[in-house]
């Protein structure tokens, strides 16, 4: 097998003392551009690859972030990852991304200093995960919970306003018999929006009908399922007019849904979603949709974190705003 090449080799290639090659390759000032160039192409050329599990040890840093979920499915993680790592690759950082629901797992990568920091998307981080976080001054940045510390950040959307947004437009359009699906249990975004759907309801005197609030998990399967369930299962009296979707995926179920009995959007019902994905770019008809900044989430997550890891600042809560999008699917309760 043939020996792996050493930074003492550059050197001799190069006519420079190691110290030299060291510096030349991370970029110091100190060295002269000329040497740099000279050590570089004998790097080059001997295709040296630096031992970064020894720089790790040295630095104690591994200039690795992690992203921690359960799931990547679905076009919001797609924009929050290409976000994570593009930011991430502009200061010099590589992600690691973990995805897993056993807790196991999760806790071997936060204790095994694989990562200088991470980014959690993952209920599976309970409290007493986040007390051994706490207790190692583990950096982290979470964005699917508000919670702050020492060592930890969140980058949330303000997902309640949203949910008091999308409802008040309904309303606004003489909507008073309003459905919700909900997405998953315990999530932050879906517990928000529908606590601002509730509280907008209460404002106004209308009911909330527990038979029209349906879990579609933040899923077009889910929602399509449920919904064409309850259209074709409950009297056309006792529909409500319109149907407020935990986010974008699951208003297309609903469409789909409400499309597939012979029904109409918005004619029939209207339709809300939340995120303003770029798949609804492609779909009819356009869809009404509060929208949420998920490539600034992203972009923003990585830069607290990188903030925590150089010990910048304390943790803190930071709550991107929202905004409706008005287009084709919700019209005036006639």
């Amino acid at each position: 097998m043939k020996e792996r090449v050493t930074i003492r080799d550059v050197a001799r290639e190069a006519n420079v003392s190691i110290a030299t090659v060291s510096k030349a390759l991370n970029g110091l000032d100190v060295v002269k551009p000329k040497t740099i160039e000279k050590v570089t192409e004998a790097a080059k050329k001997l295709h040296y690859t630096p031992n970064l599990m020894g720089k790790q040890l040295k630095t104690k840093t591994t200039k690795m972030i992690g992203l921690y979920t359960h799931t990547t499915t679905g076009p919001y993680f797609n924009t929050l990852i290409e976000a994570i790592v593009e930011e991430a690759e502009k200061h010099q950082y590589g992600v690691n991304v973990v995805i897993s629901s056993d807790k196991q797992v999760l806790t071997s990568h936060l204790l095994g200093n694989m990562v200088d920091g991470f980014i959690g998307f993952e209920e599976l981080i309970d409290e007493t995960s986040l007390s051994t976080i706490r207790a190692e001054g583990i950096k982290a940045v979470f964005v699917d919970r508000k919670i702050k510390d020492e060592s930890i950040s969140s980058v949330v959307f303000d997902s309640r306003k949203a949910g008091r947004i999308a409802t008040q437009h309904l309303i606004d359009r003489g909507h008073q018999k309003i459905g919700f699906l909900l997405g998953h249990v315990n999530v932050y975004d879906s517990d928000e929006r529908y606590k601002g759907f509730r509280e907008i309801m209460k404002e106004q005197n209308l009911a909330v009908n527990d038979d029209w609030v349906i879990r579609g998990l933040f899923e077009e399967k889910e929602s399509y399922l449920k919904i064409k369930e309850y259209l074709l299962q409950v009297p056309k009296a006792q529909w409500p007019t319109a149907w407020l979707a935990g986010n974008d995926l699951s208003a297309i179920g609903v469409i789909k849904a409400i499309e597939e009995v012979g029904l109409m959007v918005p004619q029939d019902f209207s339709v809300v979603g939340f995120d303003d994905i770029e798949l609804l770019g492609y779909f009819k008809p356009s869809i009404t949709t509060v929208q949420n900044p998920i490539q600034e989430q992203g972009k923003q997550a990585v830069k607290e974190l990188l903030r925590l890891i150089a010990h910048q600042k304390k943790g803190m809560n930071k709550v991107l705003d929202c905004g409706l999008i008005i287009r084709e699917t919700t019209s005036n309760n006639q």
